[in-house]
């Protein structure tokens, strides 16, 4: 399988965007791909391209061919005119919660429930006045 780096036509009429895909080089330009490597936008002003040039090297190291204007932005891009391609940001797991409070359905099962004067510290209570 002959694979080539080329631009792969999107957009609407008179608006045409590309994307730059590995494919097989038997795939119509609007057909089948390998990967998609970057986007180029002719209509955008500068910088209206981004590359994966990491991607673009491995495919080229695996015997992948290039077309014209690919070459050209590859050329482009290493000279950083390129947009930088967006990389996901990393997932991060979010932090264990606290043990989530028992209910005290689950918690005093069988138990009493404790009164006022167990809640409060040794020494802390507070007398009442007589009612009299």
């Amino acid at each position: 399988m002959s694979v080539k780096i080329r631009l792969r036509r999107m957009g609407r009429t008179n608006k045409p965007f590309y994307r730059v895909v590995a494919t097989d080089s038997r795939c119509s330009n609007s057909g089948r791909f390998l990967e998609s490597l970057g986007w180029y936008d002719p209509d955008k002003p500068e910088p209206n391209f981004s590359l994966k040039i990491d991607r673009v090297d491995y495919w080229k190291d695996n015997g992948a061919l290039l077309s014209d204007t690919v070459k050209s932005l590859v050329r482009k891009s290493r000279k950083g005119m390129g947009l930088a391609p967006e990389s996901p940001e990393p997932v991060t797991e979010p932090a264990p919660a606290a043990e989530p409070a028992t209910t005290a359905d689950s918690a005093t099962e069988g138990q009493p429930e404790a009164t006022e004067t167990e809640a409060q510290p040794e020494g802390a209570t507070e007398e009442k006045p007589d009612a009299s």
